[in-house]
């Protein structure tokens, strides 16, 4: 896969850098961060299963930021921003909460572990976004997901 860099497109508008939300530890600022990646993934030409992939995986690390990572703490905040890089599209997630060590994660797939929602929702991060890093913030964690953009994609 070669990418052809003579071409650089110039993201101009609404798609050039970053949009950040601070918002508070609730259910609507899940949706808030959900549906902003389902716009963004839109706007990235992504097909429909795509968008969803993308909004479920998002909608998953919000819900870990505010549940696991904040306890639904109204002091605490999370922080989501959206970037198209037109290479990827990069969304990170912060909480304020202990700290999240992803290896010491239950494995999702034991079976006693399949209802428990601690590890699927990292587990189905993983699977629909092209990488997942963690970084420890001290107090908290910073989720980032990226999904690759394919090389097909022309900026119309």
């Amino acid at each position: 896969m070669s990418m052809q860099h003579g071409e650089e497109h110039q993201l101009t508008g609404s798609q050039a850098g970053r949009i950040t939300y601070t918002l508070e530890s609730s259910l609507d600022s899940v949706n808030r961060v959900e549906q902003t990646a389902e716009q963004m993934a839109k706007k990235a030409g992504m097909d429909e299963d795509e968008v969803f992939r993308i909004a479920m995986a998002v909608r998953e690390a919000a819900v870990n930021a505010v549940l696991h990572g904040n306890s639904y703490d109204p002091e605490k905040r999370i922080t989501a921003s959206f970037e198209n890089t037109g290479e990827a599209l990069v969304i990170r997630i912060a909480d304020q909460g202990k700290g999240l060590d992803p290896e010491t994660l239950p494995d999702p797939l034991a079976p006693e572990n399949l209802l428990r929602g601690s590890g699927r929702g990292i587990f189905l991060i993983r699977s629909f976004m092209d990488e997942v890093h963690f970084k420890q913030l001290h107090p908290g964690t910073e989720l980032t997901l990226i999904k690759h953009l394919g090389t097909a994609q022309t900026g119309s």
